[in-house]
């Protein structure tokens, strides 16, 4: 392959654009989704977008609800509630049929009082002495759906912003409660105190009444590293603090406080750990010997943690991965452990029992090519310690909502409606070869009448990075959305999600495949299973689309560029695509782990093999394109989709298209309204560039 010259900071001729808030930038930004909005949205595109933004705010959803002491939380938005409510409900409410929710915040009315379009981010609770109700919460609002929030106390007894409370200015924060006149604060403090990632460098001891530049250092990292953060950590009998020095995405350096030190928790760098009470968890993400035994990678350790900090090294093995079965998740009831695995992307459950030397039984809940995820209610919970959550949701199951108890039986609590007609449609699983014979796995949603005669207009969907397992889910979005569009001669969308390396599916092995020098094998993977598509006879270049978002349109990307052949319109949603300076945009240096860095030599040979904006040619027939993003995003941020857009355009490619959001964030939507616009203008693209009405 060839590669064109490498694109510097001063030959770059689309580096104007990365004035993200410029005025010339901005007006450059408005023509473009001028020209956007005449081509692609009409009638047919309002009535899609109605029906999709049905979805997103039918009130027969399932309201997923946190429980804290005797009440259960919920943030909620739909058509009444653009920016979305806070309210919490008790439990027998919240069983009923109509549960009576008491409001706790109006985030459109704090907006209009307030004039800013609050974002609600989340909400982290001060955990209350022993006996007494939960009174105080830190709210993070985000005044453009960014990272970067505010946070402010707030009062669960008087139902209001607590006067002269805790306040944390708008950035990327990351706060604990120490109790409850104290936090550890990490946020931007000033010069020198955030990294080069755009996230805290150190974090502070910030005492009630105190400004923050009165804040008492605590802990910091170097400022090359991603992030520092401390957490407080009050379970009772278990009072401690955890600092982590987070040095890249996958590496990190744990530490507890002792004797006013903290001391170093020696596990490999690259590990995960957790604390649960006297438990330390450790998951190894490459193979470590310690004390004459070597764990494998995507293994579970378990130890206690007083005699590790004294130096033993006894762990006890209580999940070993192999070829196709992971580790994705973990949760503690009061007595037991959940494993949430994958075997082939369909979901296991395990129950692990400490007290019975960690013996592991099956949990009966998970039906093949469906995701299931169990994880604790409130393991303090006196009377419902050992209860556990249990969403199950498939492409064509409507997501359920279960409880049970370990050892007990388990109910049905809520179910979400059917959106579109899932009878018509079934779910198969295949495998393609790819390029260096690694199996990789992709889903097919179809009509049932599915003619492999390569005429159906498909849409394949993938991410492979950041170890991130795309698994079955339940979209009426996409079922309205695609699934149920038919072309003239009858035929259905066919929807495709690939489970490429890059990815946590079988672990991560299956992520370390595709970093750095390795990335082509992500793509090649991707292109395999589209030439598979075509081979099957299931679609034809012609009619298949490609669809990703972020790291997913880093990955469609290279579709466009290097395998434009296989494929005939491409929708790249907020993406990373100039991989010579996307260590300088917004958060991008804190990916370097993922992709390698650009700016050492030796790394840039690999990196530029994948970076779209240099891959382009003039000679090269490329599919019909849309690349969309939001100005609000800061997390990849909007110019990398600006300046793809504008060089594809200066390079004289056709059927070129740009989108961005004036607001959003990196999902692309602060509310149900913005996210329809986003999901039918991609839909509705794709289903016109493949069917010929574009």
């Amino acid at each position: 392959m060839t590669y064109s010259p490498e694109a510097t900071d001063t030959d770059d001729a689309f580096l104007w654009l990365e004035d993200i808030y410029g005025e010339e930038q901005l007006d450059w930004v408005r023509a473009e989704n001028a020209l956007t909005e005449r081509a692609v949205i009409t009638d047919d595109f309002h009535d899609r977008e109605r029906r999709i933004l049905e979805v997103l705010d039918s009130t027969d959803r399932i309201p997923v609800a946190s429980k804290r002491g005797s009440f259960y939380y919920n943030f909620w938005r739909d058509g009444e509630h653009r920016q979305g409510i806070w309210r919490r409900t008790t439990w027998d409410s919240y069983v009923s049929a109509t549960p009576d929710w008491e409001l706790l915040l109006d985030v459109d009315a704090l907006s209009a009082a307030e004039g800013i379009e609050w974002v609600w981010s989340g909400a982290l609770f001060l955990r209350p002495p022993e006996g007494r109700a939960y009174e105080r919460v830190l709210i993070a609002l985000s005044p453009d759906g960014g990272d970067a929030v505010r946070y402010r106390e707030f009062d669960l007894t008087r139902l209001t912003f607590v006067d002269g409370g805790f306040d944390i200015p708008t950035a990327k924060s990351r706060i604990s409660w120490a109790d409850r006149d104290t936090l550890y604060v990490g946020t931007d403090f000033g010069p020198g105190s955030m990294t080069t990632s755009s996230y805290p460098r150190s974090v502070r001891i910030l005492r009630r009444g105190d400004g923050l530049q009165a804040a008492e250092a605590l802990f910091e990292v170097d400022e090359d590293h991603l992030t520092a953060l401390v957490l407080h950590d009050s379970t009772p009998g278990f009072e401690r603090d955890l600092a982590v020095d987070t040095i890249d995405f996958y590496t990190r350096r744990s530490y507890l406080r002792k004797d006013n030190a903290w001391q170093l928790i020696d596990v490999p760098e690259d590990a995960s750990i957790s604390l649960h009470r006297q438990w330390l968890l450790v998951r190894p993400r490459t193979d470590w010997t310690v004390a004459g035994t070597t764990y494998s990678a995507g293994s579970l350790l378990v130890t206690d943690i007083g005699p590790f900090l004294t130096g033993d090294r006894s762990f006890t093995t209580i999940f070993t991965p192999d070829a196709s079965r992971s580790l994705q998740s973990w949760s503690w009831t009061r007595d037991h452990l959940l494993l949430n695995l994958l075997h082939d992307v369909s979901s296991e459950i395990r129950i692990l029992d400490p007290a019975r030397n960690w013996t592991s039984e099956p949990l009966d809940a998970c039906p093949p090519l469906h995701s299931v995820d169990a994880y604790a209610v409130d393991d303090e919970d006196d009377d419902a310690g050992d209860d556990y959550w249990l969403i199950a949701t498939g492409f064509l199951t409507p997501s359920t909502l279960h409880r049970g108890t370990i050892g007990g039986t388990t109910s049905v609590i809520k179910s979400s409606p059917s959106y579109f007609d899932e009878d018509r449609f079934t779910v198969e699983q295949h495998f393609a070869i790819s390029k260096d014979g690694t199996r990789v796995p992709y889903f097919q949603i179809a009509g049932k009448t599915l003619e492999l005669d390569g005429g159906n207009p498909t849409l394949l969907s993938g991410y492979g990075g950041f170890e991130h397992s795309m698994t079955p889910a339940y979209s009426g979005v996409t079922g309205r959305g695609w699934l149920e569009r038919v072309t003239p001669d009858g035929r259905h969308g066919v929807y495709v999600l690939a489970n490429i390396r890059g990815g946590g599916e079988y672990g991560p092995q299956w992520h370390r495949a595709a970093l750095h020098e390795n990335r082509h094998r992500a793509y090649e993977d991707f292109a395999a299973i589209a030439e598979d598509l075509v081979r099957r006879g299931v679609t034809s270049p012609a009619l298949l689309g490609a669809t990703g978002r972020s790291n997913g349109g880093l990955l469609v990307g290279n579709m466009l560029t290097t395998y434009p052949h296989l494929f005939g319109a491409i929708s790249c949603g907020v993406p990373l695509l100039d991989m010579r300076r996307y260590t300088k945009l917004s958060a991008g240096f804190s990916w370097i782990a993922e992709y390698g860095d650009p700016d050492k030599p030796e790394e840039w040979e690999y990196v530029r093999s994948f970076s779209p904006y240099h891959l382009l040619r003039e000679d090269v027939q490329y599919p019909k394109t849309l690349i969309w993003t939001a100005t609000s995003d800061d997390r990849v941020g909007p110019v990398q989709a600006r300046k793809m857009a504008a060089r594809m355009k200066a390079l004289g490619v056709g059927d070129v298209w740009f989108h961005e959001a004036l607001e959003g964030g990196h999902a692309g939507a602060a509310d149900n309204r913005q996210a329809a616009r986003m999901h039918a203008l991609s839909y509705e693209f794709l289903w016109r560039a493949l069917t010929g009405a574009l």
